[in-house]
């Protein structure tokens, strides 16, 4: 006999897990389903454990630069392996809390792949796709996920051309290593073994790397990562990767022809694609579209009527706040709640390499596409007295309005640990802050936060510490 629920949510990532939180409290009777580990992708494979390695490199980095504080290490070196060990214990410790959490929501956890037998009906499938029970919900929620994107010739074999889960378990650092794809998992990877000395290939197709991201903010990582020893490779693409010996060699074509690069493995970081496979979405009515699930982005129905998704799983953007809001959203709709809708034009990006990349809103480009007379500012970190007390001066914020009624319309930065910063543009757009609002407000000396009210400053022409002259009203 099948098990009856209101809710089931299949998947446990930051969507799925907060889907399930939010309906049980909100009095469903609610189950998961979880084919692998508590916590999905980001909490045990992706955000977190990631951003532990990148602390161990940033920790790293600053001992090599020691000398420049003052203060003399004479030995001292990468432990690879512990770096690794450190990484899981902080995505377990994560993982263990989801956990806790089920069972203190009284959410019950069903073990294994979730298929459906009808819209109606739910086969939970052992991993040899042995039938152990089955499900019946008033309301399901798929929350799968997503999995790295292949490449035709790029086909990741967990040796020698790896996707992101390998790269951050490895059991032996890389001396070379190619990384394909300058977005934002590839450019934090790049970080993080360039820093610990592995020699790094950065290879773009766009002109600049996080092509998403405003085009003065990838032009200066750029920059960054070619000072640091980053082979940056933009308007590139990999032809072919030939495995030699113990390690590989990359065609790489670029603009002035092919180049040649040997490396010991490939990382390939070139997207995500959805997770629609094999979990019976055709034989419950749900319609797909280029590997994603298509939904009504208000309602997040799917096109079965007691079906819905939200996440990774409906795409872009892949971020693991963009689910949780929507699982929020999502619940409190079921429950007969009327809660504010995702507000898909206000949603930051952040990625963790050194210096951080953050930004919401529109780009300048994107900005004067849409026909909007545009007033930037921009305000280096080179100019700030507390980024000059870190010895972090590299990047700066750049701000967006629109000259004829104020609107805050894109705010972009790089720095170091800028993904702190990005919040009080998030938050001022929302509430419809002017400008002027954000300069008058005071902000605190030394911060580095003070450079957001000091490049809308110059944005008003009002800046007094670049030098500038005022600009005509």
């Amino acid at each position: 006999m099948a098990k009856e629920f209101d809710v089931c949510v299949i998947g446990t990532g930051p969507g799925g897990y907060v889907a399930a939180i939010r309906a049980a409290q909100l009095g469903f009777k609610t189950a998961v389903v979880e084919k692998r580990f508590l916590g999905g992708v980001c909490l045990n494979i992706g955000c977190i454990p990631t951003k532990a390695l990148l602390r161990s490199a940033e920790v790293f980095e600053s001992i090599a630069h020691a000398s420049d504080y003052g203060i003399e290490v004479k030995d001292y070196s990468a432990n690879f392996e512990g770096m690794v060990k450190r990484s899981r214990k902080v995505a377990d410790k994560m993982s263990k809390g989801v956990q806790f959490l089920m069972k203190a929501n009284s959410i019950e956890v069903l073990n294994g792949t979730g298929v459906f037998k009808s819209a109606k009906e739910l086969a939970i499938q052992d991993d040899k796709g042995k039938e152990k029970e089955t499900v019946k919900a008033k309301h399901f929620i798929v929350a799968t996920g997503a999995r790295p994107r292949q490449l035709p010739n790029l086909e990741i074999d967990g040796k020698m051309i790896i996707d992101s889960e390998k790269a951050m378990q490895l059991e032996k650092q890389p001396k070379k290593l190619v990384i394909v794809g300058g977005g934002a998992i590839g450019v934090e990877f790049a970080y993080f073994y360039n820093s610990i000395g592995t020699e790094v290939t950065l290879v773009e197709l766009q002109k600049t790397l996080v092509p998403v991201e405003d085009a003065d903010v990838g032009k200066e990582l750029g920059k960054i990562y070619k000072k640091k020893g980053v082979n940056v490779m933009t308007d590139s693409s990999v032809e072919k990767v030939e495995k030699k010996g113990k390690g590989v060699k990359v065609t790489i074509k670029t603009k002035k022809g092919s180049e040649e690069v040997e490396a010991d493995m490939v990382l390939s970081a070139v997207g995500v694609v959805g997770n629609v496979e094999n979990i019976g979405l055709e034989k419950a009515g749900v319609e797909t579209k280029k590997g994603d699930i298509v939904v009504d982005k208000s309602t997040y129905k799917t096109s079965a009527d007691n079906i819905y998704a939200i996440g990774d799983v409906i795409g872009a953007p892949w971020l693991a706040h963009k689910a949780s809001h929507e699982a929020t959203v999502l619940a409190e709709q079921l429950a007969g709640e009327k809660p504010h809708p995702v507000p898909y034009d206000n949603i930051p990006g952040c990625t963790y390499c050194e210096p951080q990349v953050a930004s919401v809103g529109m780009t300048e480009q994107q900005a004067k596409d849409e026909g909007y007379d545009v007033m930037v500012g921009k305000f280096p970190f080179s100019a700030s007295g507390k980024a000059a007390g870190l010895g972090h001066e590299e990047g700066f914020v750049k701000v967006v309005f629109d000259k004829k009624y104020g609107e805050w319309l894109g705010c972009h930065m790089i720095g170091s640990h800028v993904t702190e910063l990005i919040a009080e543009a998030v938050v001022a757009r929302d509430l419809e802050t002017t400008g002027h609002e954000i300069i008058s407000a005071v902000h605190p000396h030394p911060t580095m936060s003070e450079a957001v009210m000091e490049a809308v400053a110059e944005a008003y022409g009002e800046g007094v510490h670049l030098g500038s002259k005022p600009k005509k009203k």
